[in-house]
């Protein structure tokens, strides 16, 4: 804060400290209480400002960057517009290779951001030459004075929530948590706060959310990559068909898969029951927990901690539009439009 006015420096200085919330309705009826970890409090509305910001940090420590060089990254939009927040501040450029998956909205707000966007095709091979892994390595040899974050193999990414998510969540909890639930892409957020929170209590459970079409899950039973477990699915954010270096497979004690159509609905489900504008990798996680209370897996004194990534804004395009949402044809029987919108005719009847 500013010493004689009541004002941050700027908004970087907002960062991390998100409140934890108790859920309520969503989970009535369940074993035990339950508390998200909203994300959306900071800054760029995500998680990911987290590791932006300290990434970025300790590439200015080791003398990496100085200003007007190029920050490069592979991401699905979140990290991008972090990035994009923090280049602002710093005085970078910003260029971001970005997957076709991500939603119109994600993308529009990365160049709102002065991001320059390359769009790549989501469903290609990770060593194809348009994937956007390979986009973001290639302009960063083609850049000089540029750095590469890559995420999925930056420690920092796991480091950056081993120094801030999981020391929060355990003051927020008073050291009472038991459960920790946190979707698995990059892997940064929950092994970062899984090395935090098993350090403290060993006996803390650590469940990773994964999707189908992701080799996360089966990865982390058997060691072994199956390229037969990938194919296209359409939550962002969450899931790989490669194995990220960032994720510590140790600390999770299990995953659980989750399909696109029942995480768009949870997703929605929180919105509407908790007042909590959430993104998709929100409603899979929570979805996740909704699978394991099937399970009968809590008990009357499970503390179990959400973490719910990021805003709902990201998607408006996506599982908060009814058109896209039953061109996937994610409408039956068990889950109906939501829609409740009245226009009101223009032409004043005379």
């Amino acid at each position: 804060m500013d010493d004689n006015v009541n004002a941050y420096h700027n908004i970087l200085e907002l960062i991390g400290d998100t409140p934890l919330i108790k859920l309520n309705k969503i989970v009535e009826g369940f074993k035990g209480d339950y508390y998200a970890k909203f994300e959306a409090f900071n800054p760029g509305h995500s998680n990911k400002d987290r590791i932006a910001y300290y990434i970025i940090e300790e590439a200015e420590r080791k003398g990496l960057l100085k200003r007007g060089d190029t920050i490069i990254e592979t991401t699905s939009g979140n990290t991008g517009f972090s990035l994009a927040m923090v280049s602002i501040i710093k005085g970078y450029d910003c260029i971001l290779a970005v997957s076709s998956k991500s939603s119109k909205d994600k993308i529009n707000m990365l160049s709102a951001m002065g991001a320059k966007v390359h769009v790549c095709p989501a469903n290609v091979a990770t060593d194809d030459p348009r994937s956007y892994y390979e986009v973001a390595k290639r302009l960063h040899s083609e850049i000089k004075e540029s750095i590469y974050i890559n995420q999925y193999f930056n420690k920092l990414n796991l480091e950056a929530h081993y120094r801030s998510t999981g020391p929060e969540i355990w003051k927020q909890t008073e050291g009472k948590i038991t459960h920790l639930i946190a979707s698995s892409g990059t892997g940064g957020t929950i092994s970062g706060s899984a090395k935090y929170l098993k350090e403290q209590n060993p006996d803390i459970q650590i469940i990773g959310v994964d999707a189908y079409g992701s080799v996360l899950k089966k990865y982390h039973e058997t060691q072994e990559l199956d390229l037969n477990e990938i194919y296209p699915y359409r939550i962002e954010g969450l899931g790989k068909n490669l194995i990220p270096t960032a994720t510590d497979f140790d600390l999770i004690d299990r995953f659980v898969k989750v399909t696109d159509e029942e995480s768009a609905h949870t997703a929605r489900n929180i919105t509407r029951s908790e007042g909590m504008f959430v993104g998709y990798t929100s409603g899979a996680t929570m979805q996740a927990v909704n699978q394991l209370v099937e399970e009968d897996y809590f008990n009357e004194n499970s503390k179990v901690v959400v973490i719910f990534p990021d805003h709902g804004s990201r998607y408006i395009s996506k599982i908060y539009s009814e058109n896209w949402m039953e061109k996937q044809g994610f409408f039956d029987s068990d889950h109906e439009s939501q829609q409740n919108i009245e226009y009101i005719n223009e032409t004043a009847n005379k």
